[in-house]
């Protein structure tokens, strides 16, 4: 587990191989924020918003799914969906 200076969250990782499980952050409203990757199954839940496309691959587009895209974290007070 890694914790953000002043306690204002925390990240888990993996014991075997240090892939990253879930974050959780006290100042954002949802609970906590499960990596897609730890399922081994269809957990059947669907994405709501897509973060960080600032960051997007160029040759990877991004998919016209109707999705709100934020650039940065979508809970950046100074970050509003494109």
């Amino acid at each position: 587990m890694w914790k953000a200076p002043g306690g204002s969250g925390e990240k888990w990782f993996c014991g075997d191989c240090g892939s990253a499980i879930f974050g959780w952050n006290p100042a954002h409203p949802d609970p906590i924020g499960i990596r897609m990757g730890t399922f081994d199954d269809d957990p059947g839940v669907r994405p709501t918003a897509r973060q960080f496309v600032a960051y997007a691959a160029v040759w990877e587009p991004l998919p016209d799914d109707g999705l709100a895209q934020f650039p940065e974290s979508r809970h950046s007070l100074d970050t509003r969906p494109s």
